[in-house]
């Protein structure tokens, strides 16, 4: 039985300033930092793992299994909608052999708390999870510092 290998990606625009939203970002509260707009705490780099994952399993993406439809995920956190998807995958057949997630953005400064970052997912995820960032050298919306953006690797192996 092959591993199978899935991809996701998840952006939100930052929130104004005046609206007192918290940055939430790899299952982490980052105090003194804008918050993302989102139907949920809007972590894009738990969503873009959650994403990977349902598209390794193939059911489907982030939209078809938490939607914004669905009141019991208004202001969820990204570790409880990482810990659900994690469990949703392993109830179809399949243990989590590791994530790999990339967060791009001009703020906050994922390096500063990378480690600690991978640990809150790591728990959530009860897998291995690599984090880090980047940045575009100003060019696009995450250049201009109007939101960030995360992309995700994951890998899945079937039950045997």
């Amino acid at each position: 039985m092959l591993p199978r290998t899935g991809i996701g990606t998840d952006v939100h625009a930052f929130a104004d300033e005046a609206s007192g939203r918290v940055m939430h970002l790899a299952c982490l509260e980052w105090p003194g930092v804008v918050g993302l707009e989102g139907h949920s705490d809007a972590d894009v780099a738990a969503h873009a793992v959650c994403d990977a994952l349902f598209s390794a399993a193939g059911l489907g993406d982030l939209g078809s299994q938490f939607g914004v439809a669905d009141p019991r995920w208004a202001g969820a956190s990204g570790a409880r909608m990482l810990a659900d998807a994690a469990r949703r995958v392993r109830q179809a057949g399949f243990e989590i052999g590791n994530v790999a997630v990339q967060v791009i953005g001009l703020r906050p400064k994922i390096s500063t708390r990378r480690r600690e970052a991978e640990a809150a997912m790591v728990i959530a995820l009860g897998a291995p999870v690599s984090v880090s960032g980047t940045t575009t050298d100003a060019l696009g919306f995450t250049g201009r510092g109007e939101g960030v953006a995360a992309i995700a690797t994951a890998l899945i192996v079937p039950r045997g």
